[in-house]
């Protein structure tokens, strides 16, 4: 044992221990919180997929606690495991930010191998590390007290959860903000190996953190798993039960109790009382299925959105809305709304409480349904199969009149003026014929069904000049070098186009700068806004100052951020009746050796519920998004109907009574085996 260093009636280790847990968390989180983005962003995969992949990483995260558990209370000690799986995990999370370098293929987004494949070692890694860790540190913690500081003991674990909400809260302010800027050495883009780098400081941190403090812990060696214990204890009655199936054997009053064979009364008990909560269990993963949505569905939702709050927020920076209200609704809850609910002689026991979050977090999937049906209003209409779309810029100074051919629309154009884009069967739409008096000229089209395209044309002495497809449109009479920021689109001669550049912060300004060999002209660009594409017209070039004109493809996000905390609130109250309530009460029908069972039952119903999502997101033919949602919603809530039928045939037990039923009985086994024991020796003491 280490020797006691105390600080404020508290042993120095636990200090160690709480340091670290910050770190850990933060790292977690903070990892987690761009990860949706990095898919869909960085790695160029479609949304349905890199939800099935978000989600996959997150159950793997809750199945690997039951291997930690298992490891430390078995094998190593909780100590080692947390020191062997901690240095796992500060390599996953190195190797993800390595894994989001750019320049790893020479800055190519066609070869994204490489990335793709240490990310993912990289996601192994940290879901083994943070996975088998999670179960460890809060009971290495618990270890450091003794019996008689119990007050301390309640502190710490007070102290222990605010180090997480402060993890949580800070990583996922700090690390989206940081993916958001821009870096990388040949071409600046979004910054995820710093997003992910940070994280994998922290954990490195958090390391040598709980590394300095190992003279001073307190180390409880392994005494053997409860899980396995209980698992053996119940595939022995199986199978036992199996064996005797034929008539002739007596039917005993519950299926465990052919057990009794091998194991003894007290444990047989004891899994009975586990196995009544874990029943309770089937229903809970879909409430995580909707639950944990927030990180990958909420935050694409988000992308769609303004987030111009005064100041900048990133779509993954919302999350950030529930630790927030965490912080503040669990005490406000604890200590105003449940004594106000008992003053009114209102039975709200826990599994009702349970009840009501579940409809709560129905009811949060209902709001951000509501909120997804106002942003598909602002989305522009795509052309549907067989169909194309043509929008007409007239980048010169004479109106034009086109006629589509064959005889089907004609359009007159004004100068500096746009069409907007016009739908037509892609395979009946051959040319178009502009007209400006005195000139006429033909444009061959041979249209892909399901595109988009721009057509900028421009009359000069001798005919009219035209280019299909665009973001920047030289419309000036000479050959230019043309940058935006730190973008370089090289040499534009007259009325030729760039293609569309992804411009990394909308809400910025960017200097447009045009350049000859005789003159350089600039001008400041406009703030774009998130979501938004243009197109733009260099018109002018007079005493250095470019004259330049928008013409926008697509409006930018126009519904409010603020849209979806109605949908993070209801899920907050949701998850504070469900989750808070949902342990408390499992600890409370359970007997105390058993917390290690029904913690790994819990983290189980997390990891089920992600996998639901992987597979609605995998297998859904459900084209609008809003409609996923409303099926969620469905699920949940006719879960929650099942669940509350459950509870109502619930009988709550006091384990606690049992166990003392069973102390008692035991005593007076023995007291009778002494009986026997006084009778035996007084009986060959008369017969001598």
């Amino acid at each position: 044992l280490a020797a006691k260093v105390l600080c404020f009636g508290f042993p120095l280790s636990i200090f160690f221990i709480v340091i670290n847990e910050f770190c850990e968390r933060f790292s977690y989180y903070g990892m987690k919180a761009v990860l949706t983005l990095y898919f869909t962003r960085f790695l160029r995969w479609e949304d349905n997929f890199a939800t099935a992949l978000y989600h996959t990483f997150v159950a793997l995260c809750y199945l690997t606690p039951i291997l930690g558990a298992i490891i430390a209370d078995s094998w190593l000690g909780k100590f080692k495991t947390i020191l062997y799986l901690s240095i796992v995990y500060a390599i996953g999370q190195a190797v993800l930010s390595v894994g989001s370098i750019s320049e790893l293929t020479g800055g190519s987004a066609n070869n994204l191998a490489p990335n793709i494949a240490l990310s993912m070692i990289g996601l192994i890694l940290i879901a083994l590390g943070t996975g088998g860790i999670k179960p460890c540190v809060s009971a290495f913690g618990g270890d450091q007290f003794e019996e008689d500081q119990e007050r301390q003991r309640g502190t710490f674990f007070s102290l222990f959860y605010l180090s997480i909400n402060a993890g949580s809260l800070l990583s996922t302010l700090i690390t989206p903000t940081i993916r958001a800027s821009e870096c990388g050495i040949h071409t600046k883009q979004e910054c995820y190996p710093l997003a992910f780098g940070v994280p994998a400081i922290l954990m490195a941190v958090a390391l040598v953190v709980f590394v300095i403090g190992s003279k001073m812990y307190k180390k409880v060696k392994p005494q053997g798993n409860i899980m396995l214990e209980v698992s053996k204890c119940v595939g022995f009655a199986i199978k036992n039960r199996f064996r005797h199936r034929s008539k002739e054997f007596p039917k005993r009053e519950h299926w465990l109790d052919w057990a009794s064979d091998k194991y003894d009364k007290r444990l047989i008990a004891q899994t009975k009382m586990v196995l009544r909560v874990l029943f309770l269990y089937i229903p809970l993963p879909m409430f995580w299925a909707v639950f944990d949505q927030q990180g990958s569905r909420w935050t694409l939702q988000a992308t769609a959105m303004n987030g111009d709050f005064g100041f900048q927020i990133q779509p993954d920076q919302m999350q950030i809305v529930n630790p927030i209200l965490i912080v503040i609704m669990v005490p406000v809850v604890d200590s105003v709304l449940y004594p106000l609910i008992k003053k009114c002689k209102l039975n709200f026991t826990p599994l009702k409480k349970m009840t009501v979050g579940m409809f709560l977090g129905s009811l949060a999937f209902v709001a951000a349904a509501l909120v997804q049906v106002q942003i598909d209003k602002t989305y522009p209409v795509f052309p549907a199969a067989g169909q194309a779309q043509i929008k007409l810029i007239n980048v010169g100074e004479v109106s034009a009149t086109v006629q589509f051919q064959p005889q089907l629309d004609i359009v007159q154009v004004s100068p500096k003026k746009e069409t907007g884009y016009m739908t037509f069967e892609a395979s009946k739409l051959k040319s178009l014929n502009i007209t400006a008096s005195p000139l006429n000229t033909m444009v061959d089209l041979n249209l892909l069904e399901k595109e988009r395209y721009t057509l900028p044309f421009k009359l000069n002495s001798t005919n009219i000049l035209f280019n299909l497809v665009s973001l920047f449109i030289n419309s000036l009479p000479f050959t230019v070098n043309l940058t935006m920021g730190d973008t370089d689109f090289g040499e534009l001669d007259p009325l030729s186009v760039t293609n569309y550049s992804i411009v990394p912060k909308p809400d910025g300004s960017y200097t447009i700068n045009v350049s000859t060999p005789e003159a350089t002209c600039k001008v400041v660009s406009k703030k774009f806004g998130y979501g938004s594409v243009y197109t733009i017209s260099l018109d002018d070039c007079v005493t250095n100052e470019l004259s330049i004109t928008y013409y926008e493809d697509i409006a930018p996000n126009t519904v409010h951020m603020a849209w979806q905390i109605p949908q993070y609130f209801l899920l907050t109250c949701a998850e504070v009746l469900f989750s808070v309530t949902g342990l408390e009460f499992s600890y409370s029908q359970a007997p105390s050796n058993m917390k290690s069972v029904l913690q790994a039952g819990w983290l189980l119903t997390v990891a089920v519920g992600n996998i639901i999502v992987l597979i609605v997101a995998g297998a859904s033919t459900i084209d609008k998004q809003w409609a996923e949602y409303v099926l969620f919603a469905a699920l949940l809530l006719l879960v929650c109907i099942i669940f509350a039928i459950m509870a109502y045939f619930y009988t709550y037990i006091d384990p606690n009574e049992i166990e003392a039923q069973f102390s008692k009985e035991e005593k007076e086994e023995h007291k009778k085996d002494d009986q026997d024991d006084n009778e035996k020796i007084a009986e060959v003491d008369s017969k001598m």
